[in-house]
């Protein structure tokens, strides 16, 4: 299946990510760092053509916090779209990862989101980031979560699009996917 292009920015660090805490639907606000992170994808957005780009943001509102200092000067208009929720991690919520049970295995960090009691899974976050890809009607810049993220990406351009592992997940960067190829700008 054939995708529009798409430049991808994940949220800023939020004081939970600071904390090593799960945030799923649940919300904390932007540290210092994370608003440098939004501040500095603008920067690589600043150099960027998006004429005729469409702009979305997942409702959460350290996602629409990043947009708002990311596409300032940028979009003049930003939609969102519930799809570009982060994955529900259920009874997890609010809890420290490392107070978390973590299963063995090539990626236990991801692991944890799939064994979530009453958490969404990647088969439901699958289905839904395939539905907003479907309905999407042209070039879009994308505000969304790192698991989100992830999962997009990789509906779009492939297991490539894994094999470029960040320590930061994308915060402070944009993934920019066309013609099935990621390429990730810093």
């Amino acid at each position: 299946m054939s995708h529009p292009e798409l430049y991808i920015l994940r949220h800023g660090e939020t004081t939970w990510n600071a904390e090593n805490r799960m945030q799923g639907e649940l919300n904390s606000p932007l540290t210092e760092k994370g608003m440098r992170d939004a501040a500095r994808q603008r920067t690589i957005l600043a150099r960027l053509d998006l004429n005729g780009f469409s702009f979305l943001c997942s409702p959460q509102g350290r996602a629409f916090q990043t947009a708002g200092i990311a596409l300032a000067g940028i979009a003049d208009h930003i939609r969102t779209d519930d799809r570009l929720r982060e994955i529900g991690v259920g009874d997890w919520s609010g809890r420290l990862r490392d107070a978390l049970p973590m299963p063995k295995g090539k990626d236990p960090f991801m692991a944890q989101y799939e064994i979530a009691p009453n958490g969404e899974g990647f088969a439901r976050l699958k289905v839904r980031c395939r539905a907003f890809l479907a309905d999407l009607k042209g070039p879009a810049v994308l505000v969304t979560h790192g698991i989100t993220s992830t999962m997009i990406r990789g509906l779009v351009a492939g297991e490539k699009a894994h094999a470029q592992r960040t320590n930061h997940g994308g915060q402070g960067r944009v993934f920019h996917l066309k013609d099935g190829a990621q390429f990730l700008l810093e």
